[in-house]
């Protein structure tokens, strides 16, 4: 009697382990989807955290130097009191094309009689064109007998760049771009006689040779800021005199860019002064540069303005 009762309570005992199993595993599977759901739940509220964060004390519309937002045209700026001058800020940039092909460039166009207030850069119909920095689209319009489709973004370091001739605009007015976000695509409209790109960069619709900001033939940004001052700013609305006067100092602006892969005969009788660009590097001197330029050290110094005790900063221009 004794090992069958035994045998009887072996089994009481393992079909009650049994059962407690399989109501742990129940229990398991049931809470395994809500974890998976917590988690997800978790993360969409991480990422709208970091978004949150990302975008906290970002002026994406740089009210510091902007009190209006008007989304009726480019030229809504006359009669705004200028800044004597204005440090702005060329981190976080993203090149607006990968071309580093300059057809034409700023400046005075003889053949046309009139000033050219952009850089045109060879890019194909429907090539991708991107936000150069975060910013808001503040004008989405066409213009047929000028830039044809075209797109304006205006940016927290107080730059507002404007993007001509596409071929479609992928964004609408008042939309948040973030830098490196396509916002059209190449193309030939308007006046254009071949697709390119049109860009230009204005500060409170004063234009700025883009060359002084962007080198495109390194696909990099002539240094971590630039900074713009009203004496040396050139602008439609400018008399003829003061725009004569201020000729010779926007000439000193001008950016030969060595490595362009190409550039017509037309663009280089353009060009009014051959005046050439070194960015500084880390660790460069005033005389190691000279020697790489095969230039005068003396003449270089007087040129920029510098003497021997000149300490030259990483990201610097100097002209030669």
């Amino acid at each position: 009697m004794q090992p069958a009762f035994q045998k009887i309570l072996f089994l009481i005992s393992f079909s009650c382990l049994s059962a407690l199993n399989l109501s742990a595993q129940d229990l398991l599977a049931r809470q395994a989807p809500t974890d998976r759901h917590l988690r997800a739940v978790d993360s969409i509220a991480l990422r709208q955290l970091r978004v949150k964060e990302a975008s906290r004390n970002v002026d994406v519309t740089a009210t510091d130097l902007y009190d209006t937002w008007n989304t009726s045209g480019v030229h809504v700026y006359k009669g705004v009191t200028l800044p004597e001058s204005y440090k702005i800020d060329l981190r976080g940039f993203v090149m607006p094309t990968p071309s580093r092909n300059i057809t034409s460039r700023y400046g005075y166009r003889s053949s046309f009689r009139r000033n050219h207030y952009g850089l045109d850069v060879k890019v194909y119909t429907g090539d991708s064109i991107a936000s150069a920095w975060d910013g808001k689209v503040r004008v989405v319009k066409y213009d047929a007998g000028g830039w044809g489709k075209y797109v304006v973004v205006r940016h927290a370091n107080g730059l507002e760049t404007l993007y001509a001739h596409l071929s479609k605009q992928l964004v609408r007015e008042n939309q948040d771009v973030k830098a490196g976000e396509i916002i059209g695509l190449g193309g030939n409209t308007g006046r254009s006689t071949g697709s390119h790109l049109h860009l230009e960069c204005r500060l409170l619709g004063e234009p700025i040779n883009p060359e002084l900001l962007f080198d495109f033939p390194n696909q990099d940004m002539t240094g971590d800021y630039y900074v713009w001052h009203r004496s040396a700013a050139r602008s439609p609305r400018r008399s003829v005199a003061q725009n004569m006067a201020e000729k010779q100092a926007e000439a000193e602006n001008v950016l030969m860019a060595a490595n362009t892969e190409s550039v017509s005969e037309t663009n280089m009788a353009e060009a009014p002064v051959q005046t050439r660009y070194h960015k500084v590097k880390r660790g460069e001197t005033a005389y190691s540069i000279a020697r790489e330029l095969g230039v005068n050290v003396s003449q270089l110094l007087k040129q920029n303005g510098l003497n021997n005790r000149s300490k030259l900063r990483p990201g610097q221009l100097l002209k030669y």
